[in-house]
């Protein structure tokens, strides 16, 4: 165990430090690779034996959602006892065929996990069944949820890692129904539990062959982090920030214009938030990451952290507003791992503007978080 273990910590190391392009806005991808069927929550025991293989098409609409039509074949050993208690070996044999919604939690990453869910639909063949009643080769119906692992090896490859959770929409994909025994000495099946269940692992490749538009969002998000490896001090930070920022206002992104800030403050150009609201806008994360490991490398710096509003709503709103902003940056950094002794969150409201509060480009540079450097 401690071996695999070992091996697991040194595999993750070497994914993580590891850079590639990242992904296209959307993008086209072909997976294949072994399976790992198994049941659970079933009228029959499951015995070792048990394989399988997939093939997939997939298609990316954005860093994060996506669609993917697989197909599998899964080989399902079982073990049953007759009337005579002898054991009589069974298996099932499904060729399966399944839509799925997958939400990647981090696109970005070299490590980037995702989650799923999709319906979908399996043809079965029993082998010995223990229900002969059954209709040995029959279609049915499933859906599935599960969770997965995309490792980054080239631009273009990823190794694949997952694990799924299947509900047959019957209890006969097991081949076997339970008995219910009257008085009279007769029987008759029934089915114990309404739905068979089954897991599965996966492990494969994925080959995105298809790939469109370079990722914006993830070009931010790894030229910030690369270029932020050698950085020691906010000027700098501040000069490669405004280089990778949005050449125009999105919701409340701060364009790129020099910022009148006196010279022992980093204004933090991109870090927002929604339209009246402390919840960060995600262009701010990749900003807010950089800006905690830089002060790790700083462990005696410490920071006023300075929110600002625009001209809209009353000074009593702004003011609460800006104080709400200032603390939910306080708490990302702190949960990046800065001291909170090192941090103070105070909100300004509507004052000290640095541009004019009569264009949108203007209001959203109001709208803004600064650091002073204590």
């Amino acid at each position: 165990m401690k071996k695999c273990t070992i091996i697991v910590a040194l595999f993750l190391f070497l994914f993580s430090n590891l850079t590639f392009a990242q992904l296209a806005k959307d993008s086209w991808a072909f997976g294949f690779g072994f399976d790992y069927p198994r049941f659970v929550s079933t009228n029959i025991q499951a015995r070792n034996g048990d394989f399988g293989g997939f093939l997939s098409i997939q298609r990316n609409f954005s860093e994060h959602f996506g669609l993917r039509l697989s197909g599998l074949y899964s080989h399902m050993a079982t073990t049953w006892y007759n009337p005579n208690n002898i054991q009589i070996l069974s298996s099932t044999n499904a060729i399966t065929g399944d839509l799925d919604m997958l939400y990647y939690l981090v696109p970005c990453e070299n490590i980037s996990p995702y989650v799923l869910a999709g319906l979908g639909g399996s043809y079965k063949m029993l082998t010995n069944p223990a229900t002969p009643s059954l209709d040995a080769n029959q279609f049915a119906g499933q859906a599935k949820v599960g969770l997965g692992i995309e490792w980054n090896v080239d631009p273009a490859w990823r190794i694949v890692t997952e694990f799924g959770y299947h509900w047959a929409v019957n209890s006969e994909l097991d081949g076997a129904l339970g008995v219910t025994k009257y008085e009279d000495g007769t029987t008759a099946s029934r089915e114990i539990n309404a739905r068979d269940t089954y897991l599965d692992i996966k492990v494969g490749a994925l080959y995105y062959f298809g790939q469109g538009e370079p990722s914006k969002y993830c070009q931010l998000y790894t030229g910030i982090k690369d270029e932020a490896k050698d950085m020691t001090n906010y000027d700098r930070i501040e000069d490669m920030i405004k280089k990778h920022i949005p050449k125009e206002v999105v919701k409340e992104v701060v364009v790129e214009k020099p910022s009148k800030a006196s010279s022992d403050k980093w204004v933090l150009i991109g870090v927002n938030f929604e339209n009246n609201s402390s919840k960060l806008t995600c262009e701010a994360f990749p900003i807010l990451y950089d800006a905690a490991k830089t002060l790790q490398k700083n462990p005696d710096l410490k920071v006023e952290i300075q929110g600002y509003c625009d001209i809209n709503a009353s000074v009593d709103y702004n003011k609460k507003l800006s104080q709400r902003r200032a603390e939910t940056v306080k708490n990302y950094l702190e949960s990046k791992g800065v001291a909170s002794s090192r941090l103070t969150a105070v909100g300004y409201g509507k004052t000290d503007y640095v541009a004019d509060n009569k264009t949108a480009e203007g209001r959203a540079e109001n709208r803004r978080v600064e650091f002073k450097i204590q």
